[in-house]
C-alpha cells in the first residue's frame, strides 16, 4: 500500500482531508468502495433513493485511469451489501 493509499482509508469520499472529522458521521449511511483508485473510501449515500443507490455511482477523481477529470465508476453488490465494487474508469 502507498502513501496515497494509506491517506485515503477510512475516509469519507468528497471530504477534504483536513477536514476537522474525516471519518464518518454518527446516523450517516455509508457504502464501502472496493477496488479501483478510491479502494477503502466510504461514500456517504444518506438519503439517496433506492433506485439511486441501484443505479451506483461515477466518482470523480485524479487517481484513476483518466487522470483530472475522470470518474471511478462503482456498483453495489447484490444483495443489498453495504460494498460497492469498482467497474471501471471513464473520462
Amino acid at each position: 500500500m502507498d502513501g496515497d493509499e494509506q491517506l485515503l482509508r477510512g475516509r469519507v469520499y468528497g471530504q477534504d482531508h483536513d477536514h476537522p472529522r474525516p471519518g464518518p458521521v454518527h446516523g450517516h449511511t455509508y457504502a464501502h468502495l472496493v477496488g479501483g483508485p478510491l479502494d477503502g473510501l466510504l461514500l456517504d449515500i444518506t438519503g439517496w433513493r433506492p433506485e439511486e443507490i441501484k443505479d451506483g455511482a461515477a466518482l470523480r477523481t485524479e487517481l484513476g485511469q483518466f487522470g483530472p477529470g475522470g470518474h471511478a465508476l462503482y456498483d453495489p453488490r447484490p444483495g443489498g451489501s453495504a460494498c460497492w465494487d469498482w467497474s471501471g474508469d471513464t473520462p
